[in-house]
This record gives structure tokens, sequence and C-alpha cells, in this order.
């Protein structure tokens, strides 16, 4: 199976900028009514500073020249209200956005969340956790900025920019000239920038995500990194891939920063074009005073949009490619899903029957794992894998559970195709229990009822005395509501299994799968949890794999798995008695 490891850089595929931006703000069309008091609010806020800089030439080409006191002081009342105006109502749009756009983030990341619990175990299996992570953490935040300058900054910047050059090019078309003659060069540096610098932000974000991979699988295995004392070359990765990182950024920042000198430039020759054309061309005495102050300050309201502007395309460059990795991770097919029409499984008495099955991994689809496996298994039977390493023991439990999809053939649950009815409806009538004791952060309490939220005390409590765990458990100083942490540092191992029985015991499955859930138990831990495991057992259909041979002599059959299928089948008396595959395995585990 290929695997993409913490030095890899993800693949993505290429995908359409304009694509991925129409996406992103569908998001926003949730907030119709939002954005409608925004784009008013907008109206507003870019007309009066559109009509600023008029106010300027009245005051100074009529009531200064005029001597006109009583009106300057009048036009300057009006002017003040229109600019309480602009702050009350460009503080109003800004709160509104603000609103919106982490409503949109949240969705979007309750969107991302959502999918990803639906995707199989082959998503997970082929990536580090780290990387996933770092797209539903990282990568959603850095579109905040994106989102709510998209509406509060490009759409009045772009307005402010358009009604500039309309009211230059009606007051004075050759000066409107002179001034602007400069933004097709402008525009044409802004592409090739924008375009070498998308390319380094999404070289940038795959180093962070290695990086992001790197942090989180060393926190997870830190007591194997200090028991092997192998921080050293831990702290020479990280300083590795941070390097990485840091590099990356730097060539991507590099190129984003000529954003602005870029404007600059341009503003300039701009500005000298407009007074050079104006005084030595069209003559000074051809042009206002109050005109080429108002010319001026348009001037710098242009540029200033233009340089925002800029700077937001300098955003929309580095934060896209946070948005195409978020619809990569969306547009991943879950390849286990219900089929149309599926429907609920009724409760199950625990018949399986594998009917000429065939399965191969999604990465080696040539490579056929299992090759027409039939039996089945009657309800209530225990039925016990054994075989060597990578034979398909896991496979098997894992194709009941449909955490796989098969290649060819059936597999049925009391006659019922398990491709027909809801996964949820079939997954919740079964219990599966690995050498993974995993434990979520919480209380003792929260950790057994994880898989019934809504059992009793006397059903907890029940589950745990069955298997042996309600004593250590009373010893503990808080009883079940002792908080424990997701690596139960504070537990055994033995201790985390017998928990992770309980928690399995009280969901009451009827389907029970123990695969190798008691390779991390001590002998003496084995011993008391034996009798919990005979009442899991109990009136269940059960299939168990185990490395321990001595453990499951009392299954009702025993499967030996081996060269794509079952090679044996029968109770441990009668497979002793063949003198075959498991009379070796069997030999084999006592010599050990």
């Amino acid at each position: 199976m290929s695997v993409n490891s913490i030095r890899e850089d993800e693949r993505q595929e290429e995908v359409s900028k304009k694509q991925t931006l129409l996406r992103l703000y569908r998001y926003m069309l949730s907030y119709r009514k939002e954005l409608a008091w925004v784009a008013l609010l907008l109206a507003v806020t870019v007309g009066i500073s559109l009509i600023s800089p008029l106010f300027i030439e009245r005051a100074i080409d009529v009531h200064v020249v005029n001597r006109d006191w009583k009106g300057l002081l009048s036009l300057g009342a009006v002017a003040l209200v229109f600019y309480l105006a602009l702050l009350a109502g460009t503080r109003a749009r800004t709160l509104v956005m603000a609103k919106i756009t982490n409503q949109v983030l949240l969705k979007i990341r309750e969107d991302l969340y959502s999918h990803i619990q639906t995707l199989s175990f082959h998503f997970f299996d082929s990536r580090p956790t780290g990387k996933i992570l770092a797209r539903v953490i990282g990568d959603v935040n850095s579109l905040k900025e994106m989102l709510t300058d998209s509406v509060t900054q490009l759409v009045p910047e772009f307005i402010t920019v358009v009604g500039v050059a309309v009211i230059m090019a009606v007051k004075n078309p050759i000066l409107a000239l002179s001034a602007l003659i400069t933004v097709p060069i402008l525009t044409g540096g802004l592409f090739f920038i924008q375009v070498t610098a998308h390319k380094r932000w999404q070289i940038f974000r795959k180093k962070s995500s290695n990086l992001n991979a790197f942090i989180h699988e060393d926190m997870a295995g830190i007591r194997m990194i200090q028991g092997f004392a192998a921080e050293e070359e831990s702290r020479e990765d990280f300083y590795m891939l941070a390097d990485e990182q840091r590099n990356a950024f730097i060539r991507a920042v590099r190129l984003a920063d000529c954003f602005g000198p870029l404007v600059d430039i341009n503003w300039g020759l701009g500005g000298f074009l407009l007074y050079f054309i104006g005084i030595r061309l069209l003559g000074a005495d051809q042009v206002g005073v109050g005109t080429f102050l108002a010319f001026s300050t348009y001037l710098s309201m242009f540029w200033n949009p233009i340089r925002n502007l800029a700077n937001f395309y300098n955003k929309l460059v580095t934060n896209l490619s946070a948005a195409e990795r978020i619809f990569d991770i969306l547009d991943t097919p879950a390849e286990i899903v219900d089929r149309e029409g599926a429907k609920e499984l009724p409760p199950i008495r625990g018949e399986v029957r594998f009917d000429h099955v065939t399965f191969a991994y999604e990465d080696e689809p040539e490579r056929n794992v299992l090759e027409d496996v039939s039996f089945l298994v009657k309800p209530g039977q225990t039925i016990a894998l054994v075989g060597p390493t990578g034979a398909g023991k896991t496979t098997i439990v894992n194709l009941i559970s449909r955490f796989y999809d098969i290649k060819q053939g059936n597999i049925l649950v009391d006659g019922y195709e398990i491709r027909d009815v809801t996964m949820k409806s079939l997954r919740r009538q079964m219990g599966v229990m690995t050498q993974d004791n995993f434990l979520f952060t919480g209380t003792i309490r929260d950790n057994i009822c994880y898989g019934k939220p809504d059992a009793s005390r006397e059903e907890m409590t029940a589950a745990a005395k069955a298997v042996n765990a309600h004593d250590f458990i009373m010893k503990l100083e808080k009883g079940y509501d002792t908080w424990i942490s997701e690596r139960g540092s504070q537990l055994s191992i033995g201790q985390r299994q017998l928990l992770a029985f309980a928690r399995t015991m009280v969901s009451d499955p009827r389907i029970l799968i123990l695969d190798e859930a008691t390779s991390s138990i001590d002998t003496h831990t084995e011993l008391l949890v034996q009798e919990g495991i005979l009442h899991l057992l109990e009136n269940r259909t059960s299939f168990v794999v185990a490395h321990r041979l001595s453990t499951i002599r009392s299954a009702d059959r025993i499967f030996v798995i081996d060269r794509k299928g079952i090679v044996e089948d029968g109770s441990h008396e009668e497979l002793m008695a063949r003198r075959g595959a498991y009379y070796e395995l069997y030999r084999a585990s006592l010599e050990q």
C-alpha cells in the first residue's frame, strides 16, 4: 500500500483558480441578507469617499476665491456629517463581515470534518494524521482574511478605482490619461508575479504540512524517542523539515513582496506625469488650483486602492493554495458508502456467510489478499483465526464490518448482503476490539459508555464487573469519574485493555471481533480477563484473532489462514489430530 510519508510532499490535482474561488464564495451565499446589508453600507461609504475631493475643489475654487466664509463653514459642516457617516458605516460593515466570515469558516471546517469521517481506512492508512490536521486547522484558518477582505476591501476598493477613473475622465480626460497611463504596466507585472508566487505558496503549504505531520508523530511517539535516546536524531529531522519550510516561505514571500514596490513605482510615475502634462503641456493657467488639488487627491484615491487590491491579490495568491487543499479533501470520494436504497439492518442473530469472496487493497488491485473464500458461521459460534503474519486474518474481520469493500463475491449477515444495508445499522450491532486499546480524553465513565452514551450506571458497572475492571476502577481516587488522558499514562496497559473490554461489553454487540485484543496484556492480567472474555463471547457470534494459540483452544472452530484463503478448518482437537498447518503452528507457539 502506497503511503505518503512526513518527508514526502503531498500530490495534488491542479484545478482552476476561478473554479476554486467561485466554490469558496458559494459558501457566503447562505448569508444573503447580511451581505445585502453590507452592500448597502458599502454603497454609502464608497459614495462618500468618491465625493470627498469635490468638497475640497468647491471650497477652494468657489468659497475661498470668492471669500464666502459663511458658505465655507456650511460646506465644512456638511463634510463633517459625511465623514462621521463614513466612519460609522465602515465600522458596521466590518463587524457584519467578521460575523459572516467566522460562520463560513465554521461551516467549511464542519463540512471538511464530516467528510473525513466518511472516508475509508485506505485514506487514513495512506497519509500521516498530522497532514490531515494541517488541512482541518491551518488551511481553514488561513482563509479568514481572504474571505473578510473580499467584501470589505475588494469590492469597495474596486468600486473606488472605477469611480475615480470615471470622475477624472469626466473632469479632464487629458489629466486622467496622463495619471493612469501606467496601469497596463502594473497589470502585466502583477500577472507575472502571481503565476510564479502561487506555485511557491503551494510548495510552502506542502512543507508546512510535512512539518505538522512530523511534530504530531513525534509527540505521539515521545516515549519511544526517549526510550531509545533518539532525541538528537529527532531534533535533526525537525531542523531539516523546519528549514525546508522556512526556505519555501522565504522564496514565496520574496516574490510576494514585489507587489508593493511595483505599485509604488507606478504611483510615482503617474503623479509625475499628472503634473508634467498638467503644467508643462496644458499650462498652469488652464487648470484651476482646486482642480489640481482634487486631481491629486483622486490620484491618491486611485493608487491607494490599487495598492490595497495588490495586497489583497497577494493574500489571494497566498491563501488560494489552502482553499485548493481543502477542496482536494472534500473531493476525495468516500469509497465505502451506503448504496442507493440501502435498508436498515434489523436486530440480528449473528449468522455470517462468506460466499466466494475475493479481496485486494486499492493500491495493489492485481495482488489478491483473499481469493474465493467461503465459509458459514452459525449464530453464537466462536471462530478463531490463526496463521502467519500478513496472511489475511485481520482483513477477514475488517471485511465483516465493511471497513473495506470486496472485489468479488458476497458477505451476508443473517442473510442480508452487507452492501445492501446501511453501515450505521450494521456496525452498531458489532463490537470491535483491537490490540490498540485507544482511550479518549475524559472520565472512565465517558470511555466505557462511548458506544452507548445513554447507558445507565447499572449497565456501566455490570459491564466493568463482567470483565473484572470494576475493582481497580474503584481503587482510583474518583472511581468512574477519574479523568484520564488519551495516553492514559496513569493506567497500566492491562487496565487500559480492561476498560476497552468494558466499553465493548456495555454496547452489547451481536457480533464480536477481537483482533489480537489480549496481545498487549501481561500473563497475570490475561488470566484475570479470561473470565470477562467468556462473558463477552457468551451468546454472541465471535471472531478472535490471536497470536497466543493457547487462548483459543476452546473456540468452536479454528480457521487457519494462509495462501489467500482458509487452508484448515476445525476444532482444536480435530486440527491437532490432522497434524497439518495448525499442528505446526501450535507446536511452534509452545516452544517460544
